[in-house]
């Protein structure tokens, strides 16, 4: 949700259409700095009545913590630092962040950078309280975090383990080469995940289907159903228990009126309602 207008008209939008959970970006996203909050700004955010039960935020796009040239990494991690601050003083528990591009240097050299200046950014912050969730990417061009191995490793190398987390999202899984389109695949993916990184790892989900193929390299979102990926792990997703405490957003097109999320997340919740009425029914599914 956009934070237009201020960080509580995001609060207003995901209300307005009956979000639980809601992700917004602490500044203009193409942005490298913004002017810092005013107190109004944050009184209106903390005294929003009845706001989603779960706000985290995305960092802006232009951070790339791997970055080669020396001054725009320099950037990146004063930027990082600069949205953790934001961050925290709007509470939020998490910014989701692409964890960046060795930009010709080898996948080695850029994790290492990478890790670097994640270090960098929290030992600025000696008190911060907000987490980085690196996101799982596609995989395009010289990009990074397209592999569970590569996210492990940034969280295994850094001198602030417990600030790091992680973020699933179903379109970049699928373009990353992991087939999520059948119940097996999808639960062969999370059993990687769980022996690699860990389930205690995982704060949140981006629901996205994909305009491009397995296996793409390619991030093109797509509405829920109507890409490449098709509904089942829309419906492993929302149907499990492993999975209902775990925030999820949607990340797919969409106009100022928000009538395409109305339409996602009608067909999320379409989903949801079927597992209930699953166990009203007493109907034990076996998935796996």
């Amino acid at each position: 949700m956009s934070i237009s207008g201020g960080p509580f008209k995001a609060l207003e939008r995901g209300r307005s259409i009956g979000c639980a959970a809601i992700q917004i970006f602490v500044k203009n996203n193409m942005q490298w700095f913004a002017k810092p909050f005013s107190d109004a700004d944050l009184i209106a955010y903390h005294g929003y009545p009845d706001r989603p039960r779960m706000v985290f935020g995305h960092t802006s796009y232009l951070i790339n913590p791997g970055a080669r040239n020396p001054e725009f990494l320099e950037k990146s991690i004063r930027a990082l630092g600069d949205e953790l601050t934001r961050a925290d003083q709007l509470g939020l528990p998490f910014l989701v962040l692409h964890p960046g591009a060795h930009m010709g240097d080898g996948e080695e050299a850029g994790l290492m950078r990478i890790v670097s200046s994640l270090d960098s950014s929290f030992a600025s912050l000696a008190d911060g309280r907000c987490r980085i969730a690196l996101e799982i990417t596609a995989g395009q061009g010289s990009c990074l975090g397209h592999t569970f191995e590569h996210l492990a490793k940034i969280i295994e190398r850094s001198k602030f383990p417990e600030r790091l987390t992680t973020c699933l999202d179903t379109a970049h899984l699928f373009a990353a080469g992991f087939d999520i389109s059948t119940p097996k695949g999808f639960w062969e993916t999370m059993r990687n995940f769980d022996r690699i990184i860990g389930r205690d790892r995982l704060a949140a989900w981006h629901l996205n289907d994909s305009k491009t193929a397995l296996g793409s390299h390619v991030d093109r979102h797509e509405h829920i159903g109507k890409g490449k990926i098709g509904l089942v792990p829309f419906s492993e997703i929302m149907r499990s228990e492993e999975f209902a405490a775990i925030p999820k957003v949607l990340e797919t097109p969409k106009s100022d009126d928000l009538k395409e999320d109305v339409e996602n997340l009608r067909v999320l919740r379409g989903l949801l309602e079927r597992r209930q009425e699953t166990k009203k029914a007493g109907v034990q599914e076996v998935r796996r």
